[in-house]
């Protein structure tokens, strides 16, 4: 695993093209990019016939605000942060200079 300093370039939130409630971190690093995000925060609802929001989309969104010490969403473009990368592959992200790191894998999923 490997750590980098990244600048965040741009953010999405919203539906992608399934319908699917997601959000993205678009990352620059030392002449590479990428994004992190893409986990699905909502779920199908059987009897809505649609999609609903969930807890563990709330706490996602909230992870990455109170690990980056940022409080808008509209804010991320432009923060400095660290990532750590597993096979050219982002898994987690941090704060620049504090030790706080947000890891979407370790986020639970019950009561989703």
């Amino acid at each position: 695993m490997t750590e980098e300093n990244v600048k965040i370039t741009g953010t999405f939130l919203g539906r992608e093209d399934h319908g699917i409630f997601t959000c993205q971190l678009h990352i620059s690093g030392d002449s590479w990019g990428c994004a992190f995000g893409g986990y699905s925060l909502d779920t199908y609802d059987q009897k809505k016939k649609d999609r609903v929001g969930t807890a563990y989309g709330m706490d996602f969104i909230n992870s990455i605000l109170e690990t980056l010490e940022v409080s808008e969403w509209e804010k991320l473009p432009g923060t400095y942060c660290r990532v750590r990368l597993e096979d050219r592959k982002v898994i987690e992200i941090g704060h620049l200079i504090k030790p706080k790191w947000f890891n979407p894998k370790l986020l639970s999923k019950e009561g989703t």
